[in-house]
């Protein structure tokens, strides 16, 4: 399609419908489509005229499993209404370019040097070499194209803005090089080895499955390799609670220590008893064999441990609760999840400064707002970042503004869960 015939179509009322669709709340759609508009001008003015189509990606939220995918345990995880969008245009030429809003210089990726390159590692090229490198030792093909990229999940605010972005250029090749043809499932796959080998994060696959997958997707990480995956019918709005993220804007500088820790510290605990992840070892085992944990792999690791078996349970009573139409259950299990999070999983801020909390001041304040009407955890990795929230409908303009008022303007956000994940949208 035309840049022209693009701009046309966006300004037709009719595409207002299909955008509410993707973004599902209608207030949204004026913003959305002046966002798509600047993207194709800014398009235009790096690449100039010619054929063009639009993607979409969208951020996640885990709703619950707090570091068990890493394990091969379970999760509960959506599609969010914040996406990452492209502008793209196929190329002849064995080359991808790639010019990211806020971003000055130009990623140009030969596709015949598709080797790890150390000194990438942390950055976006990273990313899309890793994703054209796996897609293409999928056996799927691959090839040139020019995009523009704007995306508004925040980078650092738990919403998997990589997983996001990758699942963005898997989506890309998908359908300008596949027809369409490489499941959500192995597009995540391939987002996963490109962030772990390329990119030099140990990450598990969720992030990556909800960007892809899209809806509200329990998934059963016991087969990492056929994960299994299916989707959870859930209209928030329908209880009236709306889910809020808040960014508490801590520095995620220096965490990856961190962060690695937590799995690392799992397979220890699990080594005790002779396997490699924790969700090849039942709970009676773990609780059974404390002492061995502590004696053979630490405190920590045994509370991690603790708090894996115990959170995998609770991803399937969430489950259970949402099916059987008992929300103040699925509530209490969030609730559950959060404090697990603080006490035995220790992911809410790094014992490496304890003098900057931000997620642990959100928390609080949060409990105090909230008393019993609605319920937080800590979002994501964790450690900085962002908490999550369920709460009363009526209530969430108060809480918007007391988090606004302590992380800044636009801290806290409604989101919205969406039903796709990766998608052509024009």
């Amino acid at each position: 399609m035309k840049i022209e015939e693009a701009i046309k179509l966006l300004n037709v009322n009719s595409f207002d419908n299909k955008l509410t669709e993707l973004y599902v709340d209608s207030n949204r759609i004026p913003q959305e489509k002046e966002r798509y508009l600047k993207a194709i001008d800014s398009y235009r003015a790096y690449f100039g005229e010619g054929e063009i189509e639009i993607f979409s990606a969208p951020g996640r939220s885990e709703i619950g499993g707090n570091h068990t995918d890493h394990q091969h345990g379970e999760v509960l995880a959506a599609s969010i209404n914040n996406d990452a969008i492209a502008v793209v245009k196929k190329l002849e030429e064995p080359f991808v370019k790639v010019m990211s809003d806020g971003y000055s210089n130009l990623i140009t990726i030969r596709l015949d040097d598709l080797e790890k390159k150390i000194e990438e590692e942390g950055s976006t090229n990273a990313l899309i070499r890793g994703v054209l490198a796996k897609m293409k030792m999928n056996g799927h093909l691959i090839g040139g194209f020019q995009a523009y990229v704007t995306s508004e999940v925040l980078i650092g605010a738990g919403l998997s803005s990589s997983a996001a972005f990758e699942t963005l250029i898997g989506t890309i090749l998908s359908y300008m090089y596949n027809d369409g043809e490489v499941t959500p499932i192995e597009i995540a796959k391939i987002g996963q080895y490109a962030e772990n080998i390329y990119f030099g994060k140990p990450c598990g696959l969720m992030d990556q499955m909800a960007c892809s997958v899209g809806s509200l997707v329990h998934i059963d990480f016991e087969d990492p390799e056929n994960p299994i995956v299916e989707q959870v019918d859930f209209d928030m709005n329908a209880y009236g609670y709306s889910l809020c993220i808040t960014d508490t804007k801590g520095s995620h500088a220096d965490l990856t220590p961190d962060y690695a820790a937590i799995p690392q510290e799992m397979k220890q605990a699990a080594k005790c008893f002779g396997k490699e992840f924790l969700g090849e070892v039942p709970k009676e085992e773990i609780l059974n064999h404390i002492t061995l944990i502590r004696e053979l792999a630490g405190d920590r690791a045994a509370l991690r441990a603790l708090h894996f078996v115990c959170e995998n349970e609770r991803v399937k009573k969430e489950v259970d609760a949402l099916r059987k139409d008992n929300f103040p259950k699925f509530l209490a299990n969030v609730k559950e999840s959060g404090d697990s999070s603080f006490k035995y999983l220790q992911n809410v801020y790094t014992c490496h400064d304890v003098q900057h909390q931000n997620v642990s001041i959100a928390l609080a304040l949060s409990d105090v707002i909230f008393g019993e009407k609605g319920v937080c955890r800590v979002h994501g990795g964790g450690f900085a970042g962002t908490i999550q929230a369920f709460v009363p409908n009526y209530l969430v303009p108060d809480y918007q503004k007391e988090m606004d008022t302590i992380f800044g303007k636009g801290s806290c956000e409604v989101l919205k869960i969406r039903k796709y994940g990766g998608i052509k949208v024009l």
